[in-house]
């Protein structure tokens, strides 16, 4: 095995080295000697590149690449570090990573172990900000229909922000001056770390609230926060803050930054304010203003109350006006009655009497209901004798019908007609035989008489033709007639 020209040089210059006599290195003090030289000379680096491959392990710890236009450097951030961080690191976000270079021996590459992280410069940071925007854009989370109408006058208002500042101060001190309502504060904070996973947890606890216990639901939130610059609000873009913002069921106010600071907060939620005390200003009407126009729309209900009385009394006293003299109008009544009283007494006796009478003659005239029954039960007997006789003559004289027909029908049967001394000729086939032409020499026939049949053949198949006789024939009287 050859050896390298100037191993020998290399180890004796450097201190470092750890190679055998023979100047041999194995793999392992190799990616030592890597290691320790990258640590030494790259102890604290700043780089700035582009995320790619962004991965979160099960572990916490962050794995991703920083690249440029031509070149990638792997990089590592610990848990540790990783929970530290002010931004959300991901894929595409143009970063300035602040750590040092080591050495990972086992693939034998080379990395950067990222302590901090920023955005590189405002121009990337509203890029990415864009980027996002459009994103939740297309999911439909900044949708008009998804937003819903803020309560005139809520009982309860709930207010995410931070618990010291102007901001709670100037919030509260305003929704006093217009309109004292129960106030609930979720103190959170409002920038760096932890403050978007705050802020979302602040708006899902306030939707949770049942109102049943002793802590009353909201009916409207208010999301606060001072102005500042956009690295200061970043917190407001982050995504877990606009989807707790998109499923909150309470109607929301954002009232983020100054009149020109914008948010994402700002699209999603149902209205979005100026200030935070425009926000107080949006949430409740001045009270004096309420009370006021109560107070007119009173008046302005009496004065209707007032002159409908009026015009109804007035009416009033018009139709009663308009009415007759009511104790004239009952006395005249009074005396009519008490004349048909007396006359009443006397005809309804004479009129019971006169029925009574009526009655008597009525009766007189009637007839003993046992003799018209039984003169009814003797008709009914009558006719059901008459009905029973005529059916048996109808029956006897349609029975002699029948029979005078069968008489005759039995007559013409031709039965009787080979009692006379006629024979009904058939073939094999069963078929009466009416035609001498239909017969030939040798074909079985049947001779049918009256009291039996008896089997024939014919032997001279030829009819004979006879000669008509010019005089006629005298009829047999032995023959008899066939009709």
């Amino acid at each position: 095995m050859s050896e390298h020209p100037n191993s020998a040089d290399f180890t004796e210059n450097d201190p470092k080295s750890t190679g055998g006599d023979d100047g041999i290195y194995s793999v392992g003090e190799i990616s030592s000697l890597i290691r320790q030289t990258l640590e030494d000379e790259f102890p604290y680096v700043r780089v700035r590149g582009e995320i790619s491959g962004f991965t979160r392990a099960g572990s916490g710890h962050l794995y991703f690449s920083l690249k440029d236009e031509k070149d990638a450097l792997d990089g590592v951030c610990w848990r540790g570090a990783a929970g530290k961080l002010k931004i959300r690191p991901e894929d595409g976000m143009e970063i300035i990573a602040t750590g040092r270079l080591t050495a990972y021996g086992p693939r034998s590459r080379y990395q950067m172990v990222v302590e901090q992280m920023e955005i590189a410069g405002e121009g990337a940071l509203l890029k990415l900000l864009e980027d996002r925007k459009k994103k939740l854009a297309r999911e439909g989370l900044f949708d008009e229909e998804r937003k819903q109408e803020t309560p005139y006058l809520p009982r309860v208002i709930g207010v995410v922000t931070s618990p010291t500042g102007a901001v709670i101060r100037d919030i509260l001190h305003r929704l006093a001056d217009r309109f004292p309502v129960h106030v609930l504060v979720w103190p959170v904070l409002v920038q760096g770390d932890g403050a978007p996973e705050q802020i979302a947890s602040a708006i899902a606890g306030f939707d949770k609230i049942s109102g049943s216990g002793n802590v009353p639901r909201p009916d409207l939130l208010i999301v606060a926060r001072g102005g500042g610059s956009i690295e200061d609000l970043w917190a407001f873009n982050e995504e877990v803050v606009v989807r707790a913002v998109a499923d909150c069921t309470i109607p929301l106010i954002s009232a983020v930054g100054h009149e020109t600071d914008t948010t994402l907060i700002d699209y999603v939620s149902d209205l979005r304010a100026p200030t935070p005390t425009a926000a107080a200003e949006m949430a409740v009407p001045v009270k004096s203003e309420l009370m006021a126009g109560v107070m007119d729309e009173s008046a302005r209900l009496m004065r209707f109350a007032t002159r409908i009385t009026t015009g109804r009394k007035n009416a009033l006293a018009g139709i009663v006006r308009g009415l007759p003299d009511l104790v004239g109008v009952l006395g005249t009544a009074s005396h009519r009655l008490d004349d048909w009283s007396a006359r009443l007494d006397g005809s309804l006796k004479n009129g019971v009497e006169r029925r009574l009478r009526k009655l008597a003659e009525r009766a007189g005239g009637l007839v003993n209901p046992r003799n018209r029954l039984a003169y009814a039960r003797s008709r009914l007997e009558q006719g059901n004798l008459r009905l029973r006789r005529g059916g048996e003559k109808y029956i006897s004289t349609k029975r002699e019908t029948i029979l005078q027909s069968g008489r005759l029908l039995d007559g013409f049967s031709y039965q009787r007609v080979l009692e006379r001394g006629f024979v009904l000729l058939q073939d094999n086939n069963g078929n009466a035989v009416t035609r001498a032409a239909k017969l030939k020499t040798g074909d079985d026939v049947t001779l049918q008489m009256a009291d039996g049949t008896v089997g024939a053949r014919i032997t001279d198949g030829k009819p004979e033709r006879t000669q008509q006789k010019t005089k006629t024939a005298k009829t047999d009287a032995r023959q008899g007639k066939l009709l």
